[in-house]
């Protein structure tokens, strides 16, 4: 299925939403997830934002194989002009990196705690580096920030879109809503 000149194809529209899903999801459980008691409550959390963070890949790999078979619509011209379409490609790319980063920089946390990455709780893939509590202390650190980060640029990305809707009232933000959100 092709997309129509305005719009973004329903897988597109399906892989972005869930992504935001899953990313916010992970965020949230990682913010409590010290503060669960200790034992299986905390180990529960720890392998749900684990999944969640995997689901978060799987889907921007998804994402970036149907982005390449089905390349997304245009960018609708706006009142920003070229430097609002720099703004725009400036983000996207900013967002997809850190939706790679977060997560690869949380396994090399995991494996600098000489833990195991468990694939979906399917297959376990061993620390390939002894136990480093310094470099995993270091290596959670980013891990958060760049989680941070991640959620800010969402924001802002959102916000971004709101202001296309509501103050410039273009059709930035319906191209990528539901259609049953958009009554078209």
């Amino acid at each position: 299925m092709t997309p129509s000149p305005a719009r973004y194809s329903r897988p597109a529209k399906i892989f972005h939403w869930l992504t935001v899903f899953f990313v916010f999801a992970a965020w949230g459980l990682g913010l409590v997830g010290e503060d669960l008691p200790r034992g299986s409550i905390r180990h529960l959390g720890e392998f749900i934002h684990i999944l969640l963070g995997e689901t978060v890949v799987l889907l921007l790999l998804l994402r970036l194989v149907w982005r390449f078979i089905t390349p997304p619509p245009p960018l609708e011209p706006t009142e920003l002009g070229l430097a609002g379409a720099l703004a725009t490609r400036a983000v996207h790319l900013a967002l997809y990196g850190l939706l790679l980063a977060v997560p690869v920089v949380g396994v090399v946390t995991l494996f600098n705690g000489g833990e195991a990455l468990s694939i979906y709780g399917l297959y376990d893939i061993p620390s390939p580096w002894p136990k480093n509590r310094e470099l995993k202390h270091n290596s959670k650190e980013i891990h958060e920030l760049l989680a941070h980060i991640l959620v800010v640029l969402a924001l802002l990305h959102a916000a971004a879109a709101l202001v296309h809707h509501y103050v410039f009232k273009d059709r930035v933000l319906k191209r990528m809503l539901p259609r049953l959100l958009v009554g078209e």
